[in-house]
């Protein structure tokens, strides 16, 4: 049986809303959802642990802003931050558990609503818990939630092309690979081009058994 938490009341106003209550989303052996300040203590033991398999793939951190790795307050101000993105709708943030200990983040940035209705999938994971398939799992169950309930029409991971851990989870999940996009992000001080891949609506659709099947039920 599929696990995705899809039996409680409609938890959204209309297509383009926000979700009245933090969304729990679960793959074949993970959940996801919304950190909240008691997460501090897991969050930061886990982005610590993992700074150099991490920062590298990730934007440079102002050295004006506190860290929320180290700084309590900081880890609870972005904590704040990512509520209010998902209840305006621009943004999904969602700690990922394995065994009920934390071990990375999905997100869906960028939401672009109107004629668009698109959003930008992310990833990372500790380091211990990789090539496991957990994010694999995790990427399955935030594009069902992205196309079920949120009805966005369009879905895209972007990839430094030597980021091969990253690629790997794209790879499993078949998304279709776009091309190239030169210069696309700044990364750790650099701007790197990166691979883009994607899945729409009626691409899930047609897939939607088979992803679910493999990704999000929980195998006896």
């Amino acid at each position: 049986m599929s696990h995705l938490s899809n039996s409680s009341p409609k938890r959204f106003l209309h297509p383009a809303g926000a979700p009245v209550a933090p969304p729990r989303l679960y793959g074949g052996r993970i959940m996801m959802r919304p950190l909240v300040s008691h997460d501090f203590e897991a969050w930061s033991e886990v982005r610590l642990r993992n700074v150099e398999w991490l920062t590298v793939w990730e934007p440079r951190r102002s050295e004006f802003l506190a860290d929320p790795a180290t700084d309590r307050d900081a880890f609870e101000r972005r904590c704040v931050a990512r509520d209010r993105e998902r209840q305006n709708g621009s943004a999904y943030t969602l700690g990922l558990f394995f065994n009920n200990i934390l071990i990375g983040e999905v997100n869906i940035n960028n939401v672009v609503r109107g004629a668009m209705q698109t959003g930008t999938i992310g990833y990372w994971i500790d380091r211990k818990h990789a090539g496991n398939g957990y994010v694999a799992e995790g990427v399955a169950a935030i594009i069902k939630f992205a196309f079920d309930e949120l009805k966005l029409h369009r879905l895209e991971v972007c990839i430094i092309p030597r980021n091969s851990n990253s690629k790997r989870i794209v790879e499993k999940l078949n998304l279709r690979f776009e091309g190239l996009a030169e210069r696309f992000l700044e990364i750790n001080g650099v701007w790197e081009d990166h691979l883009r891949y994607a899945i729409t609506t009626e691409e899930w659709h047609e897939r939607r058994d088979a992803l679910t099947h493999e990704w999000l039920t929980i195998k006896k």
